[in-house]
């Protein structure tokens, strides 16, 4: 793609809200002063003004003319609008339209695969290089991965990917995150097998992975590798992701997900997940920064072969899953202003940077493999 003779404009939408604002605090960090964007004009006339007068515009979803005013060709949407599956399509539309390129922070695999049939083929048309799921989930799990088959080579035919943290996170956690925890107890899990995406039951499987020197579960969980690593490495046949954030109660959350799965087959069930699951939500925002200071967050790739002899290792560590996605998106953003983006329409971080500046990019906000890490997964 060629670069703009001027940088496009970086606009933040939903920038009051937790994921939004960091990413504007990484973005100013950076030297860039983007737009910020979102339905409240008091509290963005507050954030701007803390941030030495940004320009800022008024913008909701439900008024999706406001929101595709936001971005003309060339600029960069930011969004940390959520859940993205309810209210996540009115930014993807007013981008892909627009040829305007697009970063966001889900975490919703769901929404991933219906953006990918919705938009990408207007975004080629138009231009538009689609990023979403642009931060810890799922980033990192790509780096990880990919390094792993790297290393494997064309005997590599199976992947799976683990993410752990240092530090609890038993207070560390958004409220957005905790929203796409629960509901995703009750939601099925994509995973690559046999050469084809299937579901499985969230939490169904649990597998052990190497870690810092020791063992720790995880469970299965959602994650945009099982779209992303088999375009990249065609003679994948499997790839899963496992979430080992509470390994301790790996077992516990297995039980959960059969309970809450059997629940929702039927509307009386679902009625009483839906009254009983928003409990557990929790208080608006996340983490404060010596709160994230605390955690750092690890990606650990184990790929196989297709007896099942472990190939390689690989350990990714970063910083606190909160800090590297606003940091992530930032330095997608920045690349993309200047039209450092190399494949149009709904791809991820390898083909949306390119191969050889994908790594480099990572390291750019501390993601880095750990030198040395190995031990065997089972």
């Amino acid at each position: 793609m060629t670069a703009p003779e001027t940088p496009g404009r970086i606009v933040v939408f939903g920038a009051t809200g937790y994921a939004g604002g960091l990413a504007v605090d990484a973005l100013v960090a950076r030297g860039l002063r983007p737009v910020l964007s979102a339905r409240s004009e008091g509290k963005l006339a507050e954030l701007a003004a803390r941030h030495g007068g940004l320009e800022y515009r008024v913008a909701d979803v439900s008024d999706p003319d406001s929101v595709r005013a936001l971005v003309g060709a060339g600029d960069v949407l930011v969004t940390g609008v959520g859940p993205f599956e309810r209210v996540g399509w009115v930014a993807a539309e007013a981008a892909a339209r627009a040829g305007a390129h697009y970063v966001d922070s889900t975490g919703e695999v769901g929404f991933v695969r219906e953006l990918h049939r919705r938009h990408d083929a207007q975004a080629r048309e138009t231009g538009s290089v689609m990023l979403p799921a642009f931060g810890y989930d799922y980033v990192p799990g790509v780096l990880a991965g990919s390094l792993a088959l790297e290393e494997a080579g064309e005997r590599a035919r199976s992947v799976d990917i683990g993410y752990f943290a240092t530090g609890s996170l038993r207070n560390g956690l958004s409220q957005g995150t905790r929203k796409t925890v629960i509901d995703g107890m009750s939601l099925p899990v994509a995973v690559f097998r046999r050469g084809a995406l299937t579901d499985l039951r969230a939490a169904q499987e649990v597998v052990r992975f190497p870690v810092r020197g020791r063992e720790r579960a995880g469970i299965l969980a959602t994650g945009t590798e099982v779209l992303q690593l088999p375009r990249t490495y065609p003679q994948l046949q499997g790839v899963r992701v496992f979430n080992g954030w509470f390994p301790e109660l790996a077992r516990a959350m297995q039980a959960m997900s059969l309970v809450a799965t059997t629940l929702s087959r039927n509307p009386l069930g679902r009625r009483a997940l839906d009254a009983v699951l928003p409990r557990f939500v929790g208080p608006a925002g996340g983490p404060d920064e010596a709160e994230r200071a605390r955690t750092r967050g690890l990606a650990v790739a184990v790929a196989r072969s297709a007896s099942g002899e472990v190939l390689a290792e690989v350990e990714v560590d970063g910083p606190s899953p909160y800090t590297v996605t606003a940091e992530l998106m930032a330095m997608a953003a920045d690349r993309l202003a200047r039209g450092l983006g190399r494949t149009a329409g709904v791809v991820g971080p390898i083909d949306g940077l390119g191969a050889d500046a994908f790594p480099t990019a990572c390291a750019e906000v501390g993601l880095a493999r750990v030198s040395g890490a190995a031990g065997a997964a089972s």
